[in-house]
């Protein structure tokens, strides 16, 4: 899980079934035994390059939106797999019907659309639009009060070149590692697994049936979730219009964030993050803007100059940015060294005895003498059938790595070609770590690697250009450790599903190379479509841009760009994180599920709770689903909320066209309390 990407796996029945005549059960290998398993050039075809295409623009919205608003984005392998499926079988049962289907749609078929569609729309996370890339930009200086010359507006062009030389990297990285990880080791890549099982499922007859109707309900909350986003846009003509501000629980619980803004995307999103996910941000928004904001706003005057504007990074939003970092920072250390630590001692016992990796819930590696499941000769079989050189991994990474040093000192002028060096020395060990331990506990750390470079060379360059470098470094360090651990998962599916390692290498560069140009042109759609983009209570206010941006300013300047008692209440809150960590893991999982999640509680301490409402309504209406019929929330809550995402996702897209062309909603919806109702209606009789 990232750290501001939260991903759960689902899990499904592997579909066993009876052999005929036989009491026997069969194993899933054995299910799909008399069917042929295709080469790896097989498994790339043209018709899943193309549905993986339409899907990549259809995910890299959702992603963009999220992203763009809140920064919280859940996995949307499920869906990938999903929509995946239900094209190409559209597609082979039309050319089967007309007597042309040359290949039938396997699961590795499947598997590769997956694995292309998750690392196109991943780059719409890694790349920063939310955070570090755009967090270069005038705008955001501003915002941040940062006097000096560093910043870089965002375009297009150096955009699309940007990523091309640092997203391909940590692929290479850990490629010679991939027999070790998923053979050797056995880790379990909760989220690789359960999405090889979900494929798997799919492509047995029963799971076929299932699929078709969960691709039904997907359907039918996708096309609600566009028409109410296109029916909302009717009354957002002027500021502060539209159902995205109704006050549900009066003005002054409004003017505190506290609201539900009846956003689809958001209902869908609590739905699929855990219940404990959604119960943290919104205790996080009672904690700071419930109770912290307006008792340190009572000190204006004392703590802060009464006169600052409401976005001055020495008032009140400040402390919003600034112990919401600190909070970021104690959970992401904790977590860094708890799985580092985790790391060290699953290699240690490794290497020492080939024994279990030391985790809670791992299954034991067998010992060498017992002999192997037929599931597990058969996968073993094919996934090293197909081997990938060495070689080939070694010229790939230092090729790159030669030309991106290069090539970057050109596009940021502070970041000097020794400080990539250096990045890139240790980048393969904190790729394998990453890779490593999200194999033990489905945790990638990108997000915390990447802060730890916006501090190290950002102090390194100092305060002439440290906080363009030190961001520029994040975005270099935060593709490299997210694409290795990326595509060991998927190496872990591609096992699972007997998917070829070429094939699963190939789909994830090709998927890469989609998204290095499809997340920039949509980014782009984004920032001309909206004038206020960025800005605080805007409708992408873009809210971790301003909180990396003040990581590097803090990196570069000190303590010293703190408001008065800031530093004090950021190492409460730092201290806090930690200890609520620790006290979960203590816990263990019994009681430590029912301890809130400091990260999650860090995110509206800027940019308010009123999506933890959004996200608690999906939750409580998933909870009274699953108490009136399990089996069937079980079965269609991922296909329901997926639906809500996509769908209001999807209306961005013409909103985003509609605004370019100029075309204004007919319509403001604005809600006034009485008294400036008042006001209004008095100077209209005047």
């Amino acid at each position: 899980m990232d750290e501001e990407r939260v991903e759960n796996g689902v899990s499904r029945e592997e579909g066993e079934g009876k052999k005929e005549g036989k009491g026997e059960e069969r194993s899933l290998e054995e299910i799909f035994e008399s069917q042929e398993v295709p080469s790896w050039r097989d498994q790339l075809t043209i018709r899943a390059f193309v549905v993986s295409f339409v899907l990549s623009i259809m995910f890299s919205f959702i992603v963009m939106k999220l992203n763009l608003t809140t920064g919280i984005i859940p996995s949307l392998n499920v869906s990938a797999g999903l929509l995946g499926f239900f094209f190409v079988k559209t597609w082979t049962k039309m050319l089967q019907k007309s007597g042309i289907l040359k290949q039938p749609f396997t699961r590795q078929e499947n598997t590769v659309i997956q694995t292309c569609v998750v690392a196109s729309s991943g780059i719409a996370f890694s790349g920063g639009f939310g955070s570090y890339l755009f967090g270069m930009s005038e705008r955001i200086a501003k915002q941040s009060e940062d006097n000096s010359d560093g910043f870089k507006n965002p375009s297009l062009g150096w955009i699309i070149g940007f990523l091309f030389i640092v997203s391909f990297l940590g692929l290479f990285s850990v490629l010679p590692l991939r027999k070790i990880m998923v053979i050797d080791f056995k880790l379990t890549y909760p989220s690789g697994t359960a999405t090889a099982h979900l494929i798997n499922s799919f492509h047995t007859p029963q799971g076929a049936k299932l699929a078709k109707k969960q691709v039904k309900a997907l359907g039918k909350f996708f096309s609600f979730s566009f028409f109410w986003g296109f029916f909302q846009w009717f009354f957002t003509a002027g500021d502060d219009c539209g159902f995205v501000n109704f006050p549900t629980f009066g003005i002054r619980a409004y003017e505190n964030k506290f609201y539900f803004d009846f956003s689809a995307t958001y209902v869908g999103v609590g739905m699929i993050c855990p219940y404990i996910i959604n119960i943290s941000v919104l205790l996080g928004g009672i904690l700071s803007w419930g109770l912290m904001w307006p008792l340190i706003e009572q000190r204006k005057g004392y703590w802060y100059p009464a006169g600052l504007p409401t976005s001055n990074m020495h008032g009140l939003q400040g402390y919003k940015v600034f112990i919401a970092i600190a909070m970021i920072l104690g959970d992401g250390l904790y977590n860094f060294f708890k799985v580092f630590s985790r790391t060290l001692t699953g290699l240690f016992h490794q290497v020492r005895g080939n024994q279990a990796l030391p985790i809670a819930n791992q299954p034991r590696t067998p010992d060498a003498s017992k002999k192997l499941s037929y599931d597990d000769q058969r996968r073993t079989e094919f996934f090293l059938k197909d081997q990938i050189p060495i070689w080939f991994s070694v010229a790939g990474y230092v090729t790159i790595a030669v030309i991106s040093t290069v090539l970057l000192p050109h596009l940021f002028r502070d970041l000097k070609w020794y400080y990539i060096l250096v990045i890139y020395i240790f980048a393969p060990t904190l790729a394998f770590c990453n890779a490593y331990g999200c194999g033990l506990t489905d945790w990638s750390l990108a997000s915390t690697y990447g802060k730890l470079a916006i501090f190290t060379i950002g102090a390194w360059a100092g305060s002439h250009g440290g906080v363009l470098a030190g961001l520029a470094a994040c975005g270099v360090m935060m593709n490299i450790v997210s694409t290795a651990s990326d595509l060991m998962q998927d190496f872990k599916t591609g096992y699972l599903t007997l998917a070829s390692p070429w094939s699963m290498f190939i789909s994830q560069v090709i998927g890469t190379s989609m998204g290095c140009i499809i997340s920039p042109c949509v980014f782009w759609l984004f920032y001309k479509a909206f004038d206020d983009f960025g800005i605080p209570d805007s409708q992408y206010p873009a809210p971790f841009a301003i909180v990396y941006r003040n990581m590097a300013i803090l990196g570069v300047q000190g303590f010293s760009a703190l408001p008065k008692n800031c530093l004090s209440l950021c190492y409460g809150f730092f201290a806090a994180a930690i200890l609520i960590n620790f006290i979960k893991d203590m816990m263990g999982k019994k009681y430590g599920d029912y301890i809130p999640l400091p990260m999650a509680m860090a995110i509206p301490f800027y940019i308010g709770p009123y999506f933890a409402i959004d996200m608690c309504v999906g939750s409580l209406i998933l909870f009274v689903w699953e108490k009136v019929n399990k089996a069937k929330a079980d079965a269609f809550s991922p296909a329901v909320a997926s639906g809500l995402i996509c769908g209001d996702g999807i209306w961005t897209l013409p909103s985003s066209i509609l605004a370019l062309a100029g075309v204004k909603p007919p319509i403001c919806m604005k809600f006034l309390s009485r008294a400036t109702n008042a006001k209004v209606d008095t100077s209209l009789g005047s």
